[in-house]
């Protein structure tokens, strides 16, 4: 199967992450040290919004704050959480054609624009501030808690949030995690408006939502448009970080509601005026020349919930460990190695010292299943991991040479970067 593209729109200054999203079947060489998760970086960022990039995953915060002169140019598992009951009534009081206004009316109040203000030095070596770049993001309790995307926020040196009613508050980062690309910031002031969440699992294909942000940070406030959940539960991969990161993320709603650069860590929300996404990923090309149309992609809010409440207690996320890097089994990998396994992931690397090494997995190994899940694609094996805590085992079945192993894997935590 070939490789569809998205864009993840990033911060809007002069450039635009690009990677390829990878879906079953492709075979591409990737990286999974920290997590068993693989990364895959495709090109550089180029200097402009380019469409004509193929297969392209940008993430959608901006970074650029003038781009008006150029228009038009988520614990990781599904398990209950502590949400809003999602309603398949509109917000009361409206019908269908107004439902959106009114889901509108009541949750963009709650929706900030967050600048990432960074540190530059002129010619003399005198440090001053610039924006670096604008995204959205939402204010989900009463304490000023506010949910977002961690690139929207990576790399700070102050962080302002601003208000649709035109307050502009200096921001505390309580936490980030670049392995679920979410993160959450605090303000203090008085009647901050608040959104309320809603339950993703409750989601159906076709059911409309409302996507919500400063796309293009365009001046006036948020914006908002409007489309269904086109598929739920899909898995895409992060395009890669400075430091080579590229995470999967599962259980992904995939929405036809139009998402711009500057949107990224926006609410996307339903009929009943409730938050069941944040807003992060956009396709960009499906093949040289043929731009795709309606494919943006939330984090949704069951996966983030938990994520959000263990980086305000804590400060951090925590994640397993295995250490490895792989690649997926492909046809002409199986041929060089002379073996007959069509499907699975092939050891390249294990990290001396790591839960790996202690299990005794061997380069060359190619691990064909994990906890009686087969793995058929490039995520298998992140999937598996993604459900489990630090010292969980992982029943993994190895095919080394002819011979078929069983390794229990004793999971460890991930170092904080």
């Amino acid at each position: 199967m070939d490789a569809h593209s998205i864009k993840r729109h990033g911060l809007i200054l002069a450039a635009v992450a690009t990677i390829m999203l990878l879906i079953a079947g492709c075979s591409v060489p990737s990286i999974g040290i920290n997590s068993g998760t693989t990364a895959h970086a495709t090109s550089n960022e180029p200097s402009t919004l380019d469409n004509s990039t193929s297969s392209s995953l940008v993430r959608v915060s901006s970074q650029n704050n003038d781009l008006t002169a150029t228009l038009p140019k988520t614990s990781n598992s599904l398990a209950q959480t502590e949400l809003g009951t999602q309603s398949v009534v509109p917000v009361a009081g409206s019908d269908f054609s107004t439902a959106v206004r009114n889901v509108s009316t009541k949750v963009k109040p709650a929706v900030v624009q967050i600048t990432n203000q960074q540190v530059q030095l002129d010619q003399y070596n005198n440090s001053y501030s610039v924006p670096a770049g604008v995204g959205s993001g939402v204010i989900y309790d009463s304490k000023g808690h506010i949910l977002t995307n961690n690139h929207v926020i990576e790399g700070a040196h102050d962080l302002l949030v601003s208000l649709p009613d035109g307050r502009t508050f200096p921001a505390k980062l309580v936490g980030a995690d670049p392995q679920s690309d979410l993160a959450v910031l605090e303000i203090s002031g008085s009647n901050l408006p608040v959104a309320e969440l809603g339950d993703s699992t409750q989601l159906q294909v076709g059911d409309w939502l409302v996507a919500i942000g400063n796309a293009l940070a365009l001046p006036g406030g948020p914006t908002v448009t409007a489309g269904v959940a086109s598929a739920l539960r899909r898995t895409v991969q992060e395009p890669a970080d400075s430091n080579g990161r590229a995470p999967f993320l599962f259980d992904v709603i995939q929405t036809s509601a139009p998402i711009n650069p500057g949107n990224s860590g926006g609410p996307l929300v339903n009929l009943a005026g409730q938050v069941v996404g944040i807003n992060t990923l956009v396709a960009g090309m499906a093949e040289p020349g043929v731009p795709s149309q309606g494919i943006g992609f939330a984090i949704s809010i069951a996966a983030a919930k938990p994520i959000a409440d263990e980086l305000v207690a804590t400060g951090h996320a925590s994640h397993t460990y295995l250490g490895i890097r792989y690649l997926a089994l492909t046809p002409s990998a199986a041929a060089q190695m002379g073996i007959t396994q069509k499907n699975g992931i092939v050891v390249m690397s294990v990290v001396s010292g790591s839960p790996a090494f202690i299990a005794g997995l061997q380069r060359q190994d190619i691990i064909v299943s994990a906890d009686g899940t087969e793995i058929t694609d490039e995520s298998g094996l992140a999937r598996v991991l993604s459900i489990h805590k630090t010292g969980d085992q992982v029943i993994l079945k190895v095919l080394r040479g002819s011979q078929q192993r069983t390794i229990s894997v004793t999971l460890a935590a991930l170092a904080q970067s």
